[in-house]
């Protein structure tokens, strides 16, 4: 199973904080990356959307280029707890979890804490760059299941 935790792109200041837009540098942002991702998602896969705005527009950008439909998840609001967005993505075991490739967009500390949650087993604030992604991996390993990182990247080198 793939999990891609993606943070929205960079995103006005102000409230009520699920309105917040993204900025046109967000704009661009989410573009650059959704291109990114495009190049290497597979044909099938699930997109699970944080119902704030700024999240919501950073998927966008990922549906104009693949057609993917968006989930909204009310778990992955921001402030969301590791284990609401396993929960929500069906971590490690959903349907057909061996060739399932999930994308999370969302916010901070939530992504970081689930990366170091599943790389290093406690949770720590480990920072996922507005914008940009974390690429992590389950597979079994001679009788051992492991969580790989595929790719860390921002949205400038997307």
């Amino acid at each position: 199973m793939n999990l891609i935790l993606w943070r929205h792109a960079h995103a006005q200041d102000g409230h009520p904080d699920l309105e917040r837009p993204l900025t046109e540098l967000g704009h661009r942002q989410a573009a650059r990356m959704a291109d990114w991702l495009r190049e290497r998602l597979p044909p099938v896969f699930l997109l699970a959307v944080s119902p704030a705005e700024r999240a919501r527009a950073t998927a966008a950008a990922l549906q104009a280029v693949t057609g993917a439909v968006a989930t909204l998840e009310p778990r992955l609001a921001p402030g969301c707890k590791v284990a609401d967005l396993l929960d929500a993505v069906q971590w490690p075991q959903g349907p057909g979890h061996g060739e399932r490739t999930v994308v999370v967009v969302g916010h901070q500390p939530s992504l970081g804490m689930t990366a170091a949650h599943l790389l290093a087993g406690q949770t720590a604030l480990w920072r996922v760059r507005r914008g940009g992604l974390w690429w992590l991996s389950q597979r079994e390993h001679h009788g051992i299941v492991e969580v790989v990182v595929q790719a860390v990247i921002g949205p400038e080198l997307a």
